[in-house]
């Protein structure tokens, strides 16, 4: 008897026609005497749906064609259930892919979606939503937003975004962090609450990130210039300045002296002035090469 495998696809992730992998992924499955199922996402109801696929076909994995917003879709539809997720990497932003080491050929990323061993990773709470990559508050939650609402997209679209935003932010905010048993109150332009290391774009902005460590690092950027940002993107984080402080944890609440902007695994979320933040330690099945 063949194993059903689902495949949920993210129709309009990354401005990408999806025809050529999916048919490279039948292909596949049929070589590997698999039984695939594709779900093509909406908008409407699809974790909902996706529950009632996996109760039906019974899929001991599940293959995710999308961005990180798709693959945290799935991860909270299949939150109770003993699934692996396989990541085929077609999304604006692909940080988990990246940090798993799984932006390679279609070929291979088919093997390891497919067949190949997992790992199982750490998950992050904020205020009871799931974060499987890395969700911040300030500067970079402002340039999700506008990058979300530009007409120009890809990388070019991205750097226009990063410029205004850079230059447009009002300025920095007051944060009090409770972890670790201390209370410590700081001004920053930015907070990044990190499970890895790396934004899609290959960045480092956590070198300390660890998936499945049952920690999680919150990334305080004091000062955000043209010239910190410049450290930053191009790989030379300045961890031993004043300009940033680490503090590595498992349990963490953020309140801010006025509503932030926030966004979870590349999806802008509004904004808010308190943030409650936990690790659940190894909750998630991850297929890596």
């Amino acid at each position: 008897m063949r194993k059903n495998i689902i495949m949920v696809v993210n129709p309009i992730s990354g401005d990408v026609d999806k025809s050529e992998l999916i048919e490279a992924a039948l292909i596949f499955s049929e070589k590997e005497n698999l039984n695939l199922v594709i779900y093509n996402t909406s908008g409407v109801n699809d974790v909902v749906n996706i529950k009632t696929l996996h109760k039906t076909y019974k899929s001991e994995r599940i293959i995710v064609v999308g961005g990180d917003g798709t693959i945290k879709m799935v991860a909270e539809a299949m939150e109770k259930e003993n699934v692996i997720l396989g990541i085929l990497p077609a999304g604006s932003s692909n940080g988990l892919a990246v940090d798993l080491d799984l932006m390679l050929t279609l070929e291979e990323n088919l093997k390891i979606a497919f067949l190949n061993d997992y790992v199982e990773i750490d998950i992050i709470t904020i205020n009871d939503k799931i974060s499987l990559h890395l969700s911040d508050l300030g500067l970079n939650a402002e340039l999700v937003k506008n990058y979300e609402n530009a007409t120009i997209r890809g990388k070019l679209g991205y750097a226009l975004q990063a410029l205004n935003t850079l230059m447009d932010f009002e300025g920095p905010f007051t944060a009090t962090i409770t972890a670790n048993n201390q209370t410590i109150n700081c001004v920053a332009r930015m907070i990044v609450i990190a499970n890895s290391k790396k934004y899609g774009t290959g960045v480092v902005i956590n070198p300390q990130g660890v998936m499945n460590d049952g920690m999680f690092e919150l990334v305080i950027l004091k000062n955000l210039d043209l010239y910190v940002f410049g450290q930053i993107i191009s790989g030379n984080m300045p961890i031993e300045s004043n300009d940033v402080e680490i503090i590595s944890t498992n349990q963490a609440t953020i309140k801010t002296n006025f509503p932030v902007s926030f966004q979870m695994d590349g999806e802008y979320c509004g904004t808010e002035t308190e943030y409650d933040v936990e690790i659940l330690h190894k909750q998630m099945k991850v297929a890596i090469q």
